[in-house]
């Protein structure tokens, strides 16, 4: 797990954890959205135990990626300009190429067939045993953030961003870490000025 802490957004701890071979990943879905339909304490309580981005690992691109939708989301909040509910699910809509949001859940949320997941807990203060909480949920294994690289899902990236017919991958075609190298900076790209441009 990793910890980042941005002073200039009010001294806000985020928490980072990537998952691989999680096995439960229908389960947490249906809890997601059962969460969203209690009421009252059991409500809030059951919220606040899912209170995190669900981010399908395969569709980020680098860690560079993550952060920059993090900052973005971060920024948002801060302006007070979220386009969706809750600064986690601003995560998602800034990684989300088009400004629709259920696309964007739909597309970088956790779905019934995610294998690899990671998780984001944004919040204001440092929240005490995270970890065993994200482990809580996540039936799984925590890996390194390194590991990252051999789960993401180049193709899909490329699908997502409309990135078949861009000239620079085909210059490079057959040299798959420069293509890779070349859609990552084209995403981050693309995460960080989604803001301007929505």
């Amino acid at each position: 797990m990793e910890t980042y802490h941005y002073s200039q957004f009010n001294h806000t701890i985020v928490h980072i954890a990537l998952f691989d071979n999680v096995t439960n990943a229908a389960a947490i879905r249906s809890r997601i959205v059962q969460a969203a339909r209690i009421l009252g304490v059991d409500g809030n309580t059951e919220r606040e135990a899912v209170n995190f981005a669900f981010i399908d690992a395969r569709l980020i691109s680098s860690p560079l990626h993550l952060q920059t939708a993090i900052y973005q989301a971060l920024l948002s909040e801060a302006q007070g300009q979220l386009r969706t509910k809750t600064i986690h699910s601003e995560i998602l809509w800034a990684l989300n190429p088009t400004n629709n949001i259920t696309e964007a859940i739909r597309r970088y949320g956790v779905s019934d067939a995610s294998t690899t997941l990671v998780l984001v807990r944004v919040d204001v203060s440092d929240i005490p045993d995270i970890q065993r909480r994200m482990c809580d949920i996540v039936q799984g294994s925590i890996v390194p953030f390194e590991a990252l690289g051999q789960m993401t899902d180049w193709s899909t990236i490329k699908k997502h961003y409309k990135l078949d017919s861009e000239l620079a991958l085909k210059e490079v075609q057959g040299n798959q870490d420069r293509v890779h190298s070349i859609v990552d900076n084209i995403v981050v790209s693309s995460v960080a000025m989604k803001n301007v441009m929505a």
